[in-house]
């Protein structure tokens, strides 16, 4: 019989570099203890890195820059996808997604109907889910929660006509009826 080691090597071979994997997609190879182990022989040869508990990436390497990293939306959108959850991004994260901002936050925060938590990666960065309310989620279009998630991080006092121009691009190719369903989840300042 083939090693939990040999199968789960074999299985994730089958995939493109850059891919992610949780313990629990090797839940047919053996036990949950067998598995952990086997991720963690993988880990020690390099086939895989361990991003944070539980999060594995089958490393893509580039010539010049070394191991390319998944961003925090990757993983986040992985987590999400796992757990069968939706997500919003929020704050910075939400701003710089709509061309509002040029940060990339080291930390990021998304609204969830998934289970709370906070995941550290790399030790230095962090991904965190927070519950959000049922009638938040139940949007029609994604760009339209990620204005309003937006416009709530730059507060009513440092819209301008910049920000009111940039928004007006992202949406300007939404139904209408999508907008108006949307809208009616916003503060009413917005």
């Amino acid at each position: 019989m083939e090693s939990t080691e040999n199968q789960i090597n074999k299985s994730v071979s089958n995939y493109k570099r850059g891919k992610l994997f949780f313990p629990n997609d090797f839940s047919q190879f053996g036990t949950s203890t067998s598995v952990r182990q086997a991720l963690k022989r993988l880990e020690d040869k390099s086939f895989l890195i361990r991003l944070s508990h539980g999060i594995y990436l089958y490393p893509k390497k580039h010539k010049l820059l070394g191991v390319l990293y998944p961003t925090l939306d990757e993983i986040a959108i992985a987590i999400a996808k796992r757990d069968k959850a939706r997500i919003i991004p929020t704050g910075n994260q939400a701003l710089n997604k709509l061309g509002l901002s040029n940060q990339v936050p080291m930390n990021v925060v998304y609204l969830t109907d998934g289970a709370p938590r906070s995941i550290k990666v790399h030790d230095k960065y962090s991904i965190k889910f927070k519950k959000a309310a049922p009638k938040l989620l139940s949007a029609k279009n994604e760009t339209i929660v990620l204005v309003i998630q937006a416009l709530k991080e730059l507060g009513i006092d440092k819209i301008d006509d910049v920000i009111l121009k940039r928004i007006t691009e992202v949406i300007k190719n939404i139904p209408v009826s999508d907008i108006k369903h949307d809208i009616k989840l916003a503060p009413v300042w917005i």
